[in-house]
């Protein structure tokens, strides 16, 4: 049976000096998001002074503690939900007529980047196409490197379908990458004092995605700001910016912890998931923005691994280990 309780996941003395509240899924900002930000309020404004009809008609679907009534409110459809869904109460009954955009292979938290880069450096690399044609061989030499950023860009972000293996004994990878290290290390809130660390490290050609590990319930998300060593650096699980999911296995009710790291290049944490909500294996909870690292904690003893220091894995496939009985 899962457990419900929070206050088995008091703050770690190991964790860095102290959390910061989460006020989106993504909690460190961002530019890009900022934009996103500013685009939205714009979009809401036009909404409310020109189109009372779709107000009206998803303030009927509306479901939530939020009052859509008061002027100042962030959310009108489930485009608002992007970012808010963490830290909001509210949700629509029926479709949402932008679930498409979740079904483009790439994450839907992160079509901004793609959007944004794309409108930077496209009309860069057509013009030195263009101009290449047109003008001089040379002009060649410049489109390389701004339409490898632009096609780097939208592959970074991008969210493949994933056959999650069956059996409700299985851990899973949570992520794609290379496995670093797997060690016990001291955790004073787990049992004994202690917990089975796997890292893996993400660079930035891998997927991004973040998935859980086996079917799960969410109890607690903490969010802590820090530094931007190197993901691979030996200090950076306890210095760097990371945010923390802590839950209960649904097998068997243990406590596991899972912890997006960022990295030198990587300082955008995404995590969508918020307490009490319920998570399938291989479910998407979040992803890290360019390269960064993944931390599966688990009870000492509690598990058989089936993968070693150095190993390729990809996140909702590669089988980590089992439960033990």
């Amino acid at each position: 049976m899962i457990q419900d309780s929070m206050a088995s996941f008091p703050d770690s003395p190991l964790a860095p000096p102290a959390s910061a509240p989460i006020g989106t899924a993504q909690p460190g900002g961002g530019w890009v998001m900022g934009l996103e930000e500013r685009w939205g309020a714009c979009r809401r404004w036009m909404i409310r002074a020109f189109f009372k009809d779709h107000l009206a008609r998803f303030n009927a679907r509306r479901l939530g503690n939020e009052d859509p009534k008061q002027p100042d409110s962030r959310i009108i459809d489930q485009r608002d939900l992007k970012f808010l869904r963490p830290v909001s109460g509210v949700s629509f009954e029926g479709p949402d007529p932008w679930g498409w955009r979740g079904r483009l292979g790439l994450a839907r938290l992160g079509l901004g980047e793609v959007v944004v880069f794309s409108l930077l450096l496209t009309p860069c690399w057509v013009a030195h196409a263009v101009l290449g044609v047109t003008v001089h061989w040379a002009w060649w030499i410049g489109f390389a490197p701004f339409f490898i950023w632009n096609l780097f860009t939208i592959a970074f972000f991008r969210d493949p379908e994933r056959l999650v293996p069956t059996g409700d004994n299985l851990i899973v990878s949570p992520a794609d990458g290379v496995v670093t290290g797997t060690e016990e290390v001291d955790m004073p809130d787990f049992p004994g004092g202690r917990a089975l660390r796997v890292s893996i490290f993400l660079s930035v050609f891998s997927v991004h995605i973040n998935r859980a590990p086996f079917a799960m319930k969410t109890a607690v998300v903490r969010y802590y700001p820090g530094l931007f060593l190197d993901a691979r650096h030996a200090d950076c699980a306890e210095r760097n910016e990371q945010l923390w999911v802590d839950g209960f296995a649904a097998k068997n009710g243990l406590p596991i912890r899972l912890k997006q790291i960022s990295g030198a290049i990587a300082r955008r944490i995404v995590c969508w998931t918020k307490p009490g909500d319920g998570l399938n294996a291989g479910e998407r909870f979040g992803l890290i923005k360019f390269g960064s690292r993944t931390d599966l904690l688990l009870p000492v003893g509690s598990a058989t691994l089936r993968v070693k220091k150095g190993e390729g894995v990809w996140g909702g496939k590669t089988v980590l280990g089992e439960w033990k009985a």
